[in-house]
């Protein structure tokens, strides 16, 4: 069954950009790729993958929206209509001579992340329409209900066809705010696999290994858009640590305690040159400074000898491309690392009352005080942390780190 899945995943965008192109619907053309994918799942595995598997799910799913067609039609007695839509199942429409379109793929995502959808929605229907995920393992990744995911999947698509949307490139002048919705759908998906906002599991490595393919099939395309590469790179460069992120049982491992050893070198090797090849090539945005970042970290033998000063100088360059407060948190934990604790606290005290500060500012508040010799102050701020987070790893570690901090005498 892992084998068919490897066969079908990719095939999706090709698949979907047929009939999308055919028939132009793309909610149904959509729900019959699903019924076809359904198909193969349950018929390849004892028949064995067909030679044209992509030919096979296309006939497949045609046959279903013809299916669907000719019973609408019987209702409203468009006949005649429905059969002239109808396709011959083993014969290419125009321009579908070769054997895959790869723009599909491009052209698909920009269509998921249309601005008429909203963020859960693109990243839901991204998964499903471009990724091949089911509804099941979308709703199972994000820990939601299969129905709530449905109903978020089927708004997508409604919002889609009130929109009026058609398969098709966006013009030169829509191209870049578009690409940058697919980049942030994308980024949100690697984030959200790699660091679980919620549930018992740290990592939930279907989602990070999609959201790489997908980003992987995006730069084959684009080769040469600096943020497109930027973003691979920083998903290989951050990736490349998953297998020493938690312990035995499961356990959150912070970086300065990870075995280095342990990271993935091949990953590591393509993602620095991959941020190499970009940078200095045209205009440097948010994905290719992150990239930096994690290739300094990644390269170095240690965190003491991590380049730290040139770590705050790309967090400075980072908070005028991109003010947030993450930004700022993580630039208090690099000063820190320059200048002392101290540096960083009063970083971090910039940020007292700002929005969506969430849980990180308090773990790194604690840990810097326990630095700087506060132990009691650090286990109030490691217990406030534990209580602002959903992710249950996170949360054992933080209240470990308070239990510490409790038992540590304070600095005289």
């Amino acid at each position: 069954m892992t084998a068919v899945a490897e066969v079908l995943r990719p095939l999706v965008p090709s698949v979907l950009g047929v009939l999308v192109r055919r028939y132009g619907r793309f909610d149904a053309c959509e729900d019959a790729v699903q019924e076809a994918l359904l198909a193969a799942s349950e018929q390849w595995p004892g028949e064995g993958v067909p030679d044209n598997p992509r030919g096979w799910l296309v006939t497949v799913a045609s046959r279903r929206l013809t299916d669907q067609w000719r019973s609408e039609s019987a209702r409203r007695r468009r006949e005649e209509s429905a059969a002239a839509r109808e396709p011959v199942a083993a014969v290419p429409g125009p321009g579908e001579e070769q054997p895959a379109n790869a723009d599909d793929t491009l052209t698909l995502l920009f269509l998921c992340c249309h601005a008429a959808v909203s963020q859960p929605s693109q990243v839901a229907l991204t998964l499903r329409a471009v990724g091949g995920l089911t509804t099941a393992q979308i709703a199972k990744a994000f820990l939601v209900p299969e129905a709530t995911m449905t109903r978020r999947i089927t708004r997508a698509k409604e919002a889609i066809a009130a929109a009026g949307s058609t398969f098709g490139a966006p013009s030169p002048d829509d191209f870049p705010e578009r690409l940058r919705v697919v980049l942030q759908v994308l980024y949100l998906i690697f984030n959200e696999g790699y660091t679980a906002t919620s549930g018992e599991d740290l990592l939930r490595v279907e989602l990070t290994a999609e959201a790489i393919r997908l980003t992987r099939a995006v730069h084959a395309l684009r080769p040469d858009e600096g943020e497109v590469t930027g973003l691979l790179a920083l998903m290989l460069l951050t990736h490349a640590r998953r297998a020493v992120r938690t312990g035995p049982d499961g356990e959150l491992v912070p970086l300065p305690e990870q075995d280095r050893g342990r990271w993935d070198a091949a990953m590591i090797a393509e993602g620095a040159g991959l941020i190499r090849s970009a940078l200095g090539r045209g205009p440097v945005g948010p994905y290719q400074v992150q990239a930096a970042i994690a290739a300094l970290h990644d390269e170095a033998p240690s965190t003491e000898e991590t380049d730290w000063p040139q770590i705050v100088e790309l967090y400075g360059v980072l908070g005028e491309l991109m003010p947030s407060p993450v930004v700022t948190v993580n630039l208090a934990v690099a000063l820190a690392q320059v200048l002392g604790p101290d540096a960083g606290l009063a970083v971090l005290d910039e940020l007292d009352g700002a929005p969506g500060v969430g849980a990180r500012a308090d773990a790194v508040r604690a840990h810097l005080l326990e630095r700087a010799g506060d132990p009691a102050a650090a286990r109030e701020h490691y217990l406030r942390a534990a209580d602002r987070t959903d992710s249950g790893p996170e949360r054992r570690y933080l209240r470990a780190r308070a239990d510490r901090a409790g038992r540590a005498e304070p600095r005289p």
